[in-house]
């Protein structure tokens, strides 16, 4: 566990030392990756590889470490053909202008890698920065008036303080924030529940597209899979883990904003939730125990929280950094 801790450390330093788009990693590195999932030695789940890969540095060196010298000799000819496999689908991909970050890539977010449940790849579309301030803003898809006007007038501000809008293009809350983004020229951030191949709500496949041309597209998935009911709270982890906080906007009981507002809380994320949410729902008074998740009543008292937060991460990041190297 410490080891791994370490090389989370060094990969979040590694990031903020060379610019997205300098650096990659080797297509040797990436198809190594891409065949160790697929492989999955020993049966061991998605996790346990991203653990192993940061713990030792590559994804050669885990493959090795998880089967042992024996075991890589005897499924040599089986691994290179996955390795060959693995090589033609990521040519294919950039042929397709996609952009493919292992998470021992500084490409990749470095606040993404520093979560628990950090994906061991992530597909982009569009305009990445190495040092972006975002804010997640979500919640319901069944969103009153006064939500939807809410969700706009935050996400037009953050674009006023030059933060990035990180939503789900979910329908309702998500909608209403991201377009709200780009209409006052801001940048916004789709982090979806799909692969970058495929548009769920349907709806918003204009939306997707423009974002993939104006903002960020993100997917945790190989890019034609299709939606599926575990896919989404996983991309809230995601989501959570990229923004400096999650704000929730408006969500009910059993909304997937409070799978989020519950993973930021475990991530060490601020979490604001307007009355909408804090004066109507179970699971908001438990979370109201929790350091770091306040009650707005307004987008004016929900921007003045931002605004108290917003520093914090990039206080954070300088200690990793400092410690990595």
């Amino acid at each position: 566990m410490f080891e791994s801790l370490q090389a989370r450390l060094r990969s979040i330093g590694a990031s903020l030392l060379y610019p997205v788009g300098v650096y990659t990693a080797s297509l040797e590195e990436q198809a190594g990756l891409v065949a160790l999932l697929r492989e999955r030695p020993g049966g061991a789940n998605w996790a346990k590889l991203t653990d192993a890969v940061l713990e030792h540095g590559s994804a050669a060196e885990a493959r090795s470490a998880l089967i042992g010298d024996s075991g890589a000799l005897f499924h040599l000819d089986a691994h290179a053909k996955t390795l060959d496999e693995a090589k033609r689908d990521i040519r294919a991909w950039r042929r397709e202008g996609l952009e493919f970050w292992t998470i021992l890539d500084p490409a990749y977010p470095a606040r993404v890698r520093d979560i628990q449940e950090a994906p061991p790849f992530l597909f982009a579309r569009g305009a990445s920065l190495p040092s972006d301030v975002a804010v997640s803003v979500v919640g319901s898809r069944d969103a009153s008036d006064r939500g939807i006007r809410m969700a706009r007038v935050i996400a037009e501000t953050l674009v006023e303080m030059r933060v990035s809008v990180v939503a789900g293009l979910a329908a309702g809350i998500d909608t209403a924030a991201h377009t709200a983004a780009l209409a006052s020229g801001g940048r916004t951030v789709a982090v979806i529940g799909t692969g970058v191949n495929k548009s769920y709500p349907a709806a918003n496949k204009d939306l997707q597209q423009r974002i993939a041309t104006e903002g960020l597209l993100l997917s945790q998935f190989w890019p034609d899979a299709p939606p599926q009911q575990h896919s989404f709270p996983m991309r809230n982890a995601v989501m959570s883990g990229y923004g400096v906080a999650t704000i929730v906007v408006e969500a009910g009981e059993h909304s997937g904003a409070r799978i989020q507002a519950r993973l930021a809380v475990h991530h060490g994320r601020p979490v604001i939730l307007s009355d909408l949410v804090a004066t109507r729902t179970e699971w908001s008074k438990q979370l109201l125990t929790q350091p770091d998740v306040y009650v707005a009543s307004s987008a004016q008292d929900v921007l003045d929280l931002v605004k108290q937060l917003i520093d914090r991460p990039a206080a954070v990041s300088e200690a990793l950094s400092q410690i990595a190297v």
